[in-house]
């Protein structure tokens, strides 16, 4: 059974393209917006002032259970 062209030639015209450098991301990665969007909404509802700029950290983690403690 022939194959679709032979195996030496594969990715021949993927390595001749020009690369071209990404363009900058605008938006934020919807998971981390959704966490900043929640502590703000958080913090308005306990009546806490909110920052301007919310800092990426600023959600606390939980911590996980060490095994050897």
């Amino acid at each position: 059974m022939p194959s679709h062209g032979s195996l030496t030639k594969a990715g021949k015209v993927r390595n001749q393209t020009p690369k071209i450098p990404a363009r900058p991301k605008r938006n934020l990665v919807p998971r981390v917006r959704n966490r900043r969007e929640y502590w703000i909404r958080q913090r308005k509802a306990m009546g806490l002032p909110v920052p301007t700029v919310v800092p990426p950290s600023s959600v606390p983690r939980k911590k996980k259970e060490s095994i050897f403690a």
